[in-house]
């Protein structure tokens, strides 16, 4: 029986995984034309589950010498000689396990550069590949997965020099060389000049310009996840809603390829234990998968953070982001915002930065009011020592949440003051919320709503979902424009009742909370 796999590569025949075969035809395609190029995604987005699936796509028709630096120890990188060994080993192991075809006499050569490898030169590498190349009855692929390994040695720059040549060279001259160059990793080599040799820029940066872009989205579809679910579910029989579950998944995943396995297999191996497979596969199912994920302490999370830590700058714009609703320009030349890009963290949403999913943001707040947490703030405080009262029955009381919240705040806070920022508001609000539904819900915010005028709080706690609508009081028009816009949020969510929170700066306002109704809607509209 299959699973689902969220180490290593996947393998169709052993894992649950979506169909990549659109994606492997569209990377034929420069494979094809003689293309090098690139692939740089996030750690765990899946490029050598692609690699591998495009390996047994490319072998029905070339030579394909596929190749992993983290089998090349540091040592190799010192110099040319033993740089040049490393590599051949790498090459003669594929020889002695059949996975390559090669002449005799070029396995030899190569053998020669192990064993009298003292005076190696990656000039001569070169020229035995090409030779290889020449002689091959098929054309040859190179592909290099976690060339990362590699990237801050000076030898491996020499290595692109020579691959870059020999690019040249093979459309100016005709002399043999690869098909196509395909480099996997993290890091974009054409950023290289950022962690090898500063002084040497103008070197680096000419290295890979012969590279095509490469622009095929490596997320994973609503489309192809459902593909992926519709087969658990021959297998299975739960009576889940594929469709429905794939769109829930794309939301919050954005469709990065570890958090959709990862979520499908908490539900599969985790979630189904104290619910049973058949609820495991539902909105419940997938809140407390999302509850498991966020708690966890994994390679993935461990790696942002540690990305985060190293960009402050951009950390605190981020917080910025997410507290305050403001906006932070997408700039291709900010190095900054370029880092954190490669690293999987944000996207360019029409020229916006946006943090990448739901997941991750949700991460970031929960990292961001931990900061808070952790200086003994009274709302978190007040919000943990009352939380039994705020649940009735498995449901969330929001309407109690809002009146306690208000006498908090006024408790602590005392009159509102004009100058207090909607960030202000947002963020104790959350502060207080947070320790209510930690260990039992989650919560997320509205990116189409995240702006200096309205912030939208979703909570899903216990298959239930709630939208409170969080605002500064801006006058009576502009508050029923605020309630029309909720009841169209609840006709898209399926819901009839709606929350406000207005912070009102009106001295002769009446705060608490009152229930308005709206068409068929419900709403209760707290003032603070």
């Amino acid at each position: 029986m299959k699973e689902f796999n969220t180490t290593a590569v996947c393998i169709p025949s052993k894992h649950y995984m979506v169909d990549l075969s659109g994606r492997v035809a569209e990377i034929r395609k420069l494979v094809d034309a003689g293309r090098y190029f690139t692939i740089n995604q996030a750690r765990q987005y899946g490029k050598t589950t692609t690699l591998y699936a495009l390996r047994k796509e490319l072998d029905k028709e070339y030579e394909v010498l596929s190749l992993d630096f983290q089998g090349l120890g540091n040592a190799s990188y010192e110099t040319e000689e033993t740089f040049c060994r490393g590599f051949a080993g790498l090459i003669l192991n594929k020889i002695e396990y059949g996975v390559n075809q090669i002449p005799d006499e070029i396995a030899a050569q190569l053998q020669s550069f192990i064993t009298q490898g003292d005076n190696n030169r990656l000039e001569d590498l070169m020229r035995i590949l090409r030779r290889w190349c020449y002689k091959s009855k098929k054309s040859i692929v190179m592909v290099i997965d976690e060339v990362d390994s590699a990237t801050n040695n000076q030898v491996f720059l020499d290595f692109l020099a020579q691959i870059r040549d020999g690019y040249i060279s093979r459309d100016t001259e005709g002399i043999p060389s690869f098909q196509s160059v395909i480099l996997a990793s993290v890091t974009d080599v054409k950023h290289l000049r950022s962690r090898i040799r500063p002084q040497d820029e103008h070197k680096v940066n000419s290295l890979w310009n012969i590279a095509a872009d490469f622009d095929i989205d490596m997320s994973l579809s609503q489309a192809g996840i459902k593909g992926m679910l519709d087969e658990y579910e021959t297998d299975h029989h739960t009576g889940m809603d594929t469709m429905a579950i794939a769109k829930a998944i794309r939301e919050y995943t954005n469709g990065y390829p570890f958090l959709v396995s990862r979520m499908c297999q908490l539900m599969d191996e985790e979630v189904s234990k104290k619910t049973g497979l058949a609820k495991a596969w539902t909105g419940q199912g997938i809140d407390e998968a999302i509850k498991l994920i966020l708690a966890e302490d994994n390679t993935l999370f461990q790696s942002l953070t540690k990305n985060l830590n190293n960009v402050p700058n951009l950390k605190a714009s981020l917080r910025c982001i997410l507290m305050e609703g403001t906006k932070l320009t997408w700039n291709p030349d900010q190095n900054d915002i370029v880092q954190m890009q490669m690293y999987g963290l944000i996207r360019n949403d029409h020229n916006t930065v946006r943090i990448a999913n739901r997941i991750f943001e949700t991460r970031l707040y929960n990292l961001f009011l931990s900061d808070e947490e952790l200086r003994q703030n009274v709302f978190a405080r007040e919000g943990g020592l009352e939380k039994n009262r705020f649940i009735e029955d498995g449901k969330l009381n929001v309407r109690l949440i809002l009146t306690k919240f208000i006498d908090t705040y006024h408790e602590v806070c005392g009159p509102l003051e004009e100058r207090f920022k909607e960030k202000d508001g947002r963020e104790l609000f959350l502060l207080y919320l947070k320790p209510i539904i930690n260990g039992t819900g989650n919560y997320y915010i509205e990116a189409q709503t995240r702006d200096q005028r309205r912030t939208d709080v979703i909570i899903d706690y216990l298959g239930q979902r709630y939208i409170i609508e969080m605002k500064i009081w801006r006058g009576e028009r502009y508050n029923t424009e605020g309630e029309k816009q909720i009841c169209e949020y609840l006709d898209y969510y399926g819901l009839n009742t709606g929350y406000m929170l207005s912070f009102n700066f009106n001295a002769k306002k009446e705060t608490g909370v009152k229930r308005v109704l709206i068409g068929d809607k419900v709403l209760f509209e707290a003032t603070v």
